[in-house]
């Protein structure tokens, strides 16, 4: 339900609140991310949007103060050395006071910025497949895409982005930094992280990222425990959630692992509509609170969210990529579901934001309002607990090897130490783990070159890199140890009824 205009909003060229309450999104703008928004329009939405609508209160500028903008605005219009645009002055001024409240969330976008955010809401859009948010003056990884070059790639949430090629992105707004790092699809991009306190480079191939929201299978040793991965909250997520439960359960699923590990967010009613699956008609979803209010409840609602559950044993796997629209359905479903959360700690992202349009087609996105767990729980820059904290085997989080450089004997450094514990990860013993290209390494890169039919010249680069973080990747993926837990959980349901 949309906001009636305001006179003095009209007078500005700014449209209603065109997409009502609707964004759980963590990046301003993505880099190939689920950056969505809801259409006010969607009934399944009215309940959000008559409980947070933005103020129909106008608040006036002080006359001394506006005073003073329009006299900086007119000095740099006539008095400064060379030709400035009034589009680029009027365009700084509103960047600026959004910056001023020092949120991450709430930013203007231009128009060129806008139409990007509207191209992720569509069908797929071009990029490296991650989503970002400002951490002071750093932009920082929230949450790579699954299957997205950015996950390929291995980057990680929490992994700072200092440079793009050769521009530095520290200090510069999100925006800004998203320019520099989105492009089109085959297009390369080298980027410079931080992890800790080891900083890298990654060259990432730019691509169409499909919103494919719902992954799933039943699992090959349990036919009876049915798998489903939720990587976004998108327009599609509940249509396609349901269709694959159906689906699930004509194959023999009588349990279910729901995962939203590396699932940044998306859709507001997206995640209310799927939260509804579990829980009984008139169960709290989540509670929001805005500016001087007390919170307020949303409720399970089957006449507006859907009539079909899952009624079968779950369990929802989560962690540190887990943002916004995976926070809400996982506080939803385990303290108004009584679901369980494997896994560990996720991302911690409490607020909702809205957008207004404005008559040029830029965009200024605020936020409006906190959102609170069931139990009334802020989990801003918290995250949630899981029900059973389980985390993965430690070389998951082991760095990238960079097949473009060469290690061999003698070399000595930070990488090389990464190199060791790749190599001992996959059981090529190196000796001492110190980072120190020794002969007891050399010998330990001749043996795996040498069971992958790879040129023996006891070096690292170019395919023997390739060949290391393949068998590195396939490693963790037989390893899950969080996927283990759901299904040993899901076991111990059944067996003790």
């Amino acid at each position: 339900m949309e906001n009636e205009p305001k006179k003095d909003e009209k007078q500005k060229g700014i449209k209603p609140w065109a997409y009502g309450a609707s964004l759980i999104v963590v990046a301003a703008l993505s880099i190939g991310g689920t950056v969505a928004v809801t259409n006010a329009n969607d009934g399944k939405d009215e309940q959000v949007q008559n409980q947070l609508n933005s103020s129909e209160a106008s608040v006036e500028m002080n006359a001394e103060d506006f005073e003073k903008i329009q006299a900086v605005y007119d000095t740099l219009m006539t008095d400064y050395y060379q030709g400035v645009e009034e589009e680029t002055l009027i365009e700084g001024a509103i960047t600026g006071m959004t910056e001023a409240v020092g949120d991450p969330y709430t930013q203007y976008l231009d128009v060129e910025e806008s139409s990007s955010l509207d191209e992720s809401i569509s069908a797929s859009f071009e990029g490296i497949g991650a989503e970002v948010m400002k951490q002071g003056d750093n932009v920082m990884i929230v949450s790579p895409i699954a299957g997205s070059p950015a996950e390929k790639a291995g980057l990680q949430p929490n992994d700072i982005i200092l440079k793009a090629d050769d521009q530095e992105l520290t200090g510069m707004t999100l925006n800004e930094a998203v320019s520099y790092i989105r492009g089109e699809k085959g297009s390369e991009v080298t980027l410079t992280i931080r992890r800790g306190e080891s900083t890298f480079e990654v060259k990432v191939v730019r691509d169409t990222i499909p919103v494919e929201t719902i992954i799933y299978q039943l699992d090959e040793e349990n036919p009876t425990i049915g798998y489903i991965a939720i990587t976004s909250f998108s327009s599609p997520t509940y249509d396609d959630l349901v269709a694959a439960i159906k689906d699930l359960r004509e194959q023999g699923a009588e349990s279910f692992v729901f995962d939203v590990r590396q699932n940044p967010g998306g859709l507001l009613n997206a995640g209310l509509n799927i939260s509804n699956l579990f829980l009984e008609d008139g169960d709290i979803i989540l509670q929001t609170q805005e500016k001087d209010q007390e919170p307020v409840s949303i409720v399970a609602d089957d006449a507006t969210m859907g009539e079909f559950k899952v009624t079968e044993p779950s369990v929802l796997l989560v962690n540190e990529g887990s943002a916004s629209a995976s926070e809400i359905l996982a506080g939803a479903v385990n303290e108004s579901g009584n679901i369980k959360l494997i896994g560990t700690q996720t991302f911690g992202k409490g607020t909702v934001q809205n957008v207004a349009a404005f008559d040029d087609s830029s965009e200024l996105k605020i936020t409006i309002a906190k959102w609170l767990t069931p139990s009334g729980k802020w989990i801003n820059e918290k995250g949630i607990t899981p029900t059973i904290e389980v985390a993965l085997p430690e070389y998951t989080n082991l760095l990238i090897i960079d097949g473009s450089k060469s290690y061999q004997l003698g070399d000595v450094s930070e990488e090389v130490e990464n190199l060791e514990k790749v190599l001992d990860a996959l059981d090529y013993s190196t000796g001492a783990i110190d980072g120190y290209f020794d002969e007891s390494t050399q010998d330990a890169v001749r043996q795996f070159q040498t069971d992958k039919n790879l040129t023996i010249d006891g070096k690292v680069t170019g395919e023997t890199a390739t060949q290391l973080i393949e068998s590195l990747r396939k490693l963790i993926d037989e390893n899950d140890t969080q996927y283990e837990a759901a299904i040993k959980e899901l076991q111990s349901t059944k067996s003790s009824k």
